[in-house]
């Protein structure tokens, strides 16, 4: 997660809102207020409440308000206090919010199996273990301790871990993907079978065997929870892998094959083509040419 920020509001006489624009992972924890989080849809406005914490994929922008139907105010355009890493909109103190965004560049798998937006209410059961994090993120930042900024990126990391035990604990409001799956403890042994080793050629015998289910029954409930079959998740999966290690490493595509369970280079070219929509080569230099400019 990228360093956080903190903004104070104006006092309600002079009350503003800060636009939030698309970034992957948004998260806007609230200290102390309350707001409104009106999305750019029309979809229905929310009321975020102290210690409730909110993450958006950043796929729909929002703003963040005290009411609606005031002139957007750009948060890049905030100037931010270097020391207490504050930022002021107004002079009031009715309203403090810890903003920041967490940084899943190499999660594509965690990143599609989230909500577009999770609100955790400050009345879930993991809610006094966010308002702690919360309260000690506060804290770090606002004081100039030595290794302060480290200790803040830390405890945003586990706060996003508790937002993803809140989704796990109600893993029917996740849409279908791995994370749901995940959640569901009969599919869980599966799931890890085929993470532990995406190289084997795993059978729907075998993986319906550790999930203690018939074929059928485990491949209707596994179809419903991720949202494709066992062995077309495998496929996803190693494509996932394959498509992270072109980005990050310098391994060859022959080897790369191996490592993902295919024994010719043109068998998993091929299969990356018709998954990824390029080829394995191609997607590499891609990948380069995005980070050079």
């Amino acid at each position: 997660m990228s360093r956080a920020g903190t903004t104070t509001s104006a006092p309600a006489e002079r009350r503003t809102r800060a636009v939030s624009r698309p970034m992957p992972e948004k998260v806007n924890a609230v200290v102390r207020g309350r707001c409104l989080l009106v999305r750019e849809d029309g979809a229905e406005s929310l009321t975020i409440e102290e210690g409730d914490v909110v993450v958006s994929d950043g796929r729909r922008p929002y703003v963040l308000c005290s009411a609606p139907g005031i002139e957007p105010l750009d948060s890049g355009g905030v100037a931010m206090d270097p020391g207490s890493r504050m930022a002021h909109l107004g002079g009031g103190e009715e309203f403090v919010c810890v903003s920041g965004h967490i940084d899943l560049s190499s999660g594509d798998l965690l990143r599609r199996a989230l909500p577009e937006l999770i609100h955790v209410r400050a009345v879930e059961v993991e809610a006094p273990v966010l308002g702690w994090l919360i309260a000690q993120l506060v804290a770090e930042m606002t004081t100039e301790r030595a290794g302060s900024v480290f200790a803040s990126d830390q405890l945003a990391q586990l706060l996003f871990v508790q937002v993803l035990r809140v989704c796990l604990a109600d893993a029917e409001l996740l849409p279908a993907g791995w994370l749901r799956a995940l959640a569901d403890e009969r599919l869980g042994p599966a799931l890890r079978l085929m993470h532990g080793d995406p190289s084997r050629p795993w059978q729907l015998e075998e993986l319906a065997r550790a999930a203690a289910m018939s074929r059928t029954a485990f491949a209707l409930r596994f179809r419903k929870a991720a949202g494709v079959p066992p062995l077309t998740y495998l496929l996803n999966w190693r494509m996932t892998l394959a498509a992270r290690a072109l980005r990050e490493e310098e391994t060859s595509v022959s080897a790369l094959a191996r490592s993902v369970g295919y024994t010719s280079e043109s068998a998993f070219s091929n299969a990356f083509k018709r998954t990824v929509g390029i080829a394995p080569r191609r997607y590499r230099d891609a990948a380069r040419a995005a980070v050079r400019g």
